[in-house]
C-alpha cells in the first residue's frame, strides 16, 4: 500500500500524487510498488529489500543518489489465538531520505505510522526531513517504553492469578512476557548505536535544534533500556520463583500419594492374610479382621502426619 502525505496549513493531509516535500508511506508494497520506488524515486534497490527483511538490523546507510537510509526497530503488540495471550515483538522500518521526498517503508502496519497519519503529533512538517525523521524516532522511543509499563503492569496481573490457581495459560502468558523482553532489550540496543551514528553528524547534517532533540531521543532509549534489564531480571526471578513452586507443589502431592497408597496397603494385607487357607489365625471373624485393620490404618495414619507426611 502507497500513500502519499502532505503538511497543509499545520496539518497531515493525504494528497492524490507525489509532491515535493510529501511524506510517502510504503507499507506491505506490491512489486508494482516498489518498481515505483526504485525507477521513480531512484531509492537504491538494496535499500528496499532492506527495509523489507524480517531480520534486518537497526544502521544507517546512503548511496549514490544522496539518498539516506535509517532503519530502525519499532515494538508492535499482538495476540496469540491459540492460548489468548499477548506477545510483543518488534519489526524493522525504514526511513529514507530522498533530494525532495521522505519514504518510510514498512512491512506492516504499526501504530507510530497510524499517529503520524491522523496527525496526533503535533507541529509535523513533511518539508522538513530531519525533524520528520527525529520526531519519528522519538514516538519510537516513547512508545517501547508505554509497552515496557504495559508488560510490567501484565506480569504483575498474571503473577497475581497465578497465586490463585496454577494454570498453563497465566505460565505461558509470563514465558511471553519474557520473551518479549528479549526482542526489546536487542532492538533497544540496536537503535541506540544508529542514533550515536547519527549523533555524530557525518551522514546526516544536524543543526543545533535537532542536536536537542536527538539528544531527547538518545535519552528516551538509554531509559528504555534500563526499564527493559530491570523488567526482565524481575521477570526471570518471577519464573525461577513459579518453577520452585510447581516443583514443590508436584513434590507434595507425590507425599501425600504415596502416603495413602501405605495407609491403603494395611488392610490388603489383613484381608490378604485372612483369606487364605491357613489355619490357626487369631480371631477368625469378619468383624476382627475389619476392626484390626482399621486400628492399623490409624495408627498409621497419626504416624505419617506427625512426620508431616499427609
Amino acid at each position: 500500500m502507497l500513500n502519499f502525505y502532505k503538511t497543509i496549513n499545520n496539518r497531515i493531509e493525504e494528497i492524490s500524487a507525489m509532491e515535493e516535500g510529501c511524506w510517502v508511506s510504503a507499507i506491505a508494497p506490491t512489486e508494482e510498488e516498489v518498481s515505483f520506488l526504485v525507477n521513480t524515486l531512484r531509492i537504491d534497490p538494496d535499500f528496499v529489500r532492506s527495509a523489507l527483511d524480517e531480520e534486518e538490523a537497526s544502521r544507517v546507510d546512503t548511496d549514490d543518489e544522496n539518498n539516506t537510509l535509517v532503519i530502525v526497530d519499532v515494538p508492535i503488540a499482538e495476540g496469540q489465538k491459540e492460548d489468548n495471550t499477548i506477545v510483543y515483538s518488534t519489526i524493522p522500518m525504514a526511513i529514507i531520505y530522498t533530494p525532495q521526498q521522505v519514504v518510510t517503508i514498512s512491512l506492516k502496519t504499526n501504530s507510530i505510522i497510524e499517529e503520524f497519519r491522523q496527525g496526533v503529533v503535533k507541529n509535523l512538517q513533511t518539508a522538513q526531513k530531519t525533524q520528520f525523521l527525529l520526531k519519528l524516532l522519538l514516538r519510537i522511543a516513547t512508545r517501547f517504553l508505554q509497552y515496557l509499563k504495559q508488560i510490567d503492569k501484565l506480569s504483575t496481573t498474571t503473577e497475581s492469578l497465578l497465586h490463585k490457581m496454577m494454570r498453563n495459560k497465566e505460565i505461558i502468558q509470563l514465558l511471553n512476557l519474557e520473551k518479549s523482553l528479549v526482542y526489546f532489550s536487542t532492538s533497544l540496543k540496536s537503535n541506540e548505536v544508529t542514533l550515536e551514528k547519527i549523533m555524530r553528524g557525518r551522514i546526516i547534517k544536524l543543526y543545533e535544534e535537532d542536536e536537542d532533540l536527538l539528544g531527547d531521543v538518545i535519552i528516551e532509549i538509554k531509559q528504555a533500556i534500563e526499564m527493559c534489564s530491570i523488567y526482565s531480571n524481575t521477570l526471570s526471578g518471577t519464573m525461577d520463583a513459579v518453577s520452585s513452586i510447581i516443583s514443590n507443589n508436584l513434590n507434595n502431592v507425590m507425599k501425600v500419594l504415596t502416603s495413602l497408597t501405605i495407609i491403603m496397603t494395611i488392610p490388603n494385607i489383613i484381608f490378604g492374610m485372612y483369606g487364605m487357607n491357613v489355619s490357626g489365625l487369631p480371631f477368625p471373624t469378619f468383624g476382627a479382621a475389619f476392626a484390626m485393620a482399621a486400628v492399623l490404618m490409624l495408627i498409621g495414619t497419626i504416624i505419617l502426619n506427625r512426620k508431616g507426611l499427609l
